[in-house]
Formats: C-alpha cells, sequence, structure tokens
C-alpha cells in the first residue's frame, strides 16, 4: 500500500521546511508566525461560514484569505529568497479594495459615541474574534521584525492593519444587516 502524500515525516524531528528548503526548529518564532497567519485564516472561514445570506461579502472575504496566504507564503521563505521564488505579493489593490469596502459599510452604519462590546449573532462575534486575531498576527508581525531585523513582506502590516479595521466595520454591518442591536460598553463605577 502507498503512503499517503499528506504525510511525510519529515517533521517527526521538530524541524520543518521553508520555501527555499532550508530546514528551522518548528519553535523558530517565523513558524509560530504563519502558524499564527494560518489560525487567522480558518478564524475567517469559520466567520464566514456562518454568513450564507451575505454572499457578496463572503466573495470579499475569499479574495482577503487568499491574501492572507500570500502573506503567509512569504514569511515562510528566508528575505533574501522571496524575489528567487516570484512568491505571490500583497498588493496595494487589495488594501485599497478593503479602505473602499469600509468606506461603503461605514457610511451605512450610526457613527459610534460609545465603545461598543464584542458579540450579538454567531456571525458578528466570530468577525469579532477575527478583528482580534488580525491585530495579534499585526503585534507578532512587528514584534518578528524587531526580534530578527528581516525586512517584512511588503505592505505586509499595512494589510493587517486595515484587516482588523475592516472586520470591525464588517461586524457591525452584518449586525446591522441582521437587526441586532450593539451593546455599548459601560464603564464600572
Amino acid at each position: 500500500m502507498k503512503k499517503s502524500s499528506i504525510y511525510t515525516r519529515s517533521g517527526d524531528e521538530g524541524k520543518t521546511g521553508l520555501v527555499s528548503g532550508n530546514r528551522i526548529s518548528k519553535a523558530d518564532s517565523r513558524i509560530d508566525l504563519y502558524g499564527e497567519l494560518d489560525e487567522l485564516n480558518s478564524r475567517i472561514g469559520f466567520a464566514a461560514s456562518l454568513m450564507g445570506d451575505f454572499p457578496k461579502e463572503v466573495d470579499h472575504i475569499h479574495s482577503i484569505q487568499s491574501a492572507l496566504f500570500d502573506l503567509g507564503s512569504n514569511m515562510a521563505c528566508e528575505f533574501e529568497n522571496r524575489s528567487k521564488y516570484k512568491l505571490p505579493q500583497v498588493t496595494e489593490e487589495i488594501i485599497k479594495d478593503l479602505e473602499l469596502e469600509i468606506d461603503r459599510m461605514d457610511s451605512q452604519l450610526t457613527p459610534l459615541k460609545n465603545f461598543i462590546l464584542p458579540g450579538g449573532t454567531q456571525a458578528t462575534a466570530a468577525l469579532h474574534l477575527v478583528r482580534t486575531g488580525a491585530r495579534n498576527v499585526e503585534r507578532k508581525l512587528v514584534h518578528y521584525q524587531l526580534e530578527t531585523h528581516e525586512e517584512l513582506p511588503a505592505l505586509g502590516l499595512i494589510f493587517l492593519n486595515r484587516l482588523s479595521d475592516y472586520f470591525f466595520v464588517l461586524a457591525r454591518y452584518i449586525g446591522k444587516l441582521q437587526n441586532t442591536s450593539e451593546i455599548p460598553w459601560k464603564p464600572q463605577k
């Protein structure tokens, strides 16, 4: 019986391969970072699975997921090797598209006068988890750069920053379409 190509056994000793073929420890901060990107992408997929009534927004989310894979592929390769492998890049177009979508949705929302509590429907709660996940990955990307002094993939930080803004506005927008009231933060006295 032929072995499945899903498991290679090459990581059984705690190392994994980069795009370049170089092997590094699975405990390396680079691996942690693109693992966080993968987790964020999975959270996004989960949130999208709860948004069946909103196919336009789900289609947009799928383009975001592809861009996250682009960013992850760059993190899985040393800076000096990225151009050699012609890896796909996060583009100014995807960032501009996020900004246009944020502006479009935000124009249909009541301006915020207070912070709001994350939650609402399953879809909006999942979108808030995505928002916080995007902020987490953004922080880790900054930390990685400070730790390694490696040049980050072009536009990676900007993309993640816009992504958290996008998912915040999307959560509010979907909540509005689902006729869900936002719950204002009431500081304890």
